[in-house]
């Protein structure tokens, strides 16, 4: 039987976890509460273990954007470009959650920042 291995073989799991979770913008610590683990147990999958945590992976992998077998080096992924700022994609699909008081502030206040810049852009 054929192992159907499509990532090179010398890329770990840990490796592998590392690189979807930096392409997906999060840092340990968001990917750890984002699929109810700890920063620390994040960089652990990621640098001492060949072993995927069973019970995480499809909260990993739906995390990250990926299948299951991507995340095992057992498929290819889609081809996607990083976005910079899921970070900020994140946080703002987050805001549309709040209350409508408290979703009038931020944007009182993005629009506060942008109005700055603006003007020291203007200034400069």
């Amino acid at each position: 039987m054929t192992k159907h291995v499509i990532e090179s073989s010398a890329e770990s799991f840990g490796e592998r976890l590392a690189r979807l979770r930096k392409a997906a913008g999060y840092t340990q610590k968001e990917l750890g509460d984002e699929v109810g683990t700890s920063q620390r147990m994040v960089a652990y999958y990621e640098a001492q273990t060949e072993h995927p945590p069973t019970k995480l992976m499809p909260a990993l992998a739906r995390a990250l954007g990926v299948s299951a077998d991507e995340l095992l080096g057992l498929a290819a992924g889609k081809a996607r470009r990083k976005t910079p700022d899921s970070r900020l994609d994140r946080r703002l699909r987050a805001v549309q959650d709040l209350p409508a008081a408290e979703k009038r502030q931020v944007l009182a206040f993005i629009d506060a920042l942008l109005d700055r810049e603006r003007l020291k852009r203007r200034a400069g």
